[in-house]
């Protein structure tokens, strides 16, 4: 635990910006949109799946 503190502490500005330059070479301008879109709506799907359907309340309520 510690020693993942210590280690995000050490990410500045610099760092960030070897990471994006490496993300650029290895995917591409093109593919970067693709990638984050599909990310967005893994993480909408999941959203999605925790919450508790409003459908059946309404249909337990009838």
């Amino acid at each position: 635990m510690i020693t993942a503190a210590i280690f995000l502490g050490m990410i500045g500005p610099w760092q960030i910006a070897v990471i994006v330059v490496l993300v650029l070479l290895l995917f591409g301008g093109k593919k970067i949109p693709e990638l984050m879109r599909g990310l967005g709506s893994g993480i909408k799907e999941f959203k999605d799946a925790t919450k508790p359907d409003e459908d059946d309340k309404k249909l337990e309520e009838k």
